[in-house]
């Protein structure tokens, strides 16, 4: 397993701001009531209360850092509600630094295009990332905008052979594997509690999510022989060590080790 390896989860609410904009909202009326109003439509139409991608705004981006230093959880959060995106260069600036693998679960058709398109909107500058074999030839071979490149690996779709009705859900995935899993929340939930003014509980639920992610992340390194029966042990546990030194002060860490069974 090659070193920088960073894996990202992204939570998102809907973007009411570009709701009214769309839709022409007069001023008056209150975000709860746009919001309101486009349920009720996409219901009537009999569609989901899902946003489309494009209306995804970003609240906070979680990642596992693994380097030859050490391994490191990270989020970028929107904490004033003005900041998404400060957030989304922020990531995109790690990526420019690092340029390391970069792991997700369904990122390719989720997490990553909500990042493109409210980069675009942001005026996100992001080079290295985009590029396709234009500055580096070797990115011609393998970048991260490829589907069938590995510089960005969507573990879900690689698994599912690139076919969308064979995807499973990484919770169940982690479960049956050994891990924690989801704690306390899922996706769903993340506007209601966003709305309560539970944005660091946000912010935890996704760092854990996306631990659950390295962690299959390395079980995929081990079946495919990119770590030993040996070396995944070892990194298993310095992964455990390395949750129970934040623990002290995250108790989400306290939490997620005391379901890891």
């Amino acid at each position: 397993m090659s070193w920088p390896v960073l894996v990202f989860d992204i939570e998102s609410i809907p973007d009411v701001a570009g709701l009214r904009l769309l839709r022409g909202e007069p001023a008056e009326r209150t975000d709860d009531e746009v919001h309101a109003a486009w349920l009720a439509e996409r219901q009537a139409d009999g569609k989901s209360d899902f946003a489309p991608l494009h209306l995804q705004r970003v609240l906070v981006i979680s990642c596992v850092l693994r380097d030859a230093s050490g391994l490191y959880v990270r989020s970028f959060a929107d904490r004033d509600g003005q900041s998404e995106g400060r957030v989304i260069q922020n990531f995109f600036t790690s990526v420019e630094n690092k340029v390391p693998q970069l792991v997700s679960w369904n990122g390719s058709g989720f997490d990553l295009p909500v990042l493109h398109y409210r980069g675009l909107r942001h005026g996100v500058e992001a080079g290295k990332y985009w590029d396709l074999g234009e500055d580096d030839r070797e990115f011609k071979w393998n970048n991260y905008i490829s589907r069938y490149h590995m510089r960005h690996l969507d573990l879900m779709d690689l698994l599912a052979m690139y076919s969308p009705k064979n995807n499973a859900p990484l919770d169940a995935l982690a479960k049956l594997c050994g891990f924690p899993g989801k704690l306390g929340m899922d996706g769903s939930q993340v506007f209601a509690q966003y709305r309560e003014g539970r944005l660091e509980d946000i912010r935890r639920y996704c760092e854990t999510d996306v631990m659950n992610t390295y962690l299959m992340y390395c079980r995929f390194q081990k079946m495919r022989g990119g770590l030993t029966e040996a070396e995944y042990t070892q990194e298993i546990a310095f992964v455990k060590d390395t949750l129970g030194a934040l623990a002290p002060t995250e108790s989400h860490w306290q939490e997620y080790l005391a379901a890891w069974v």
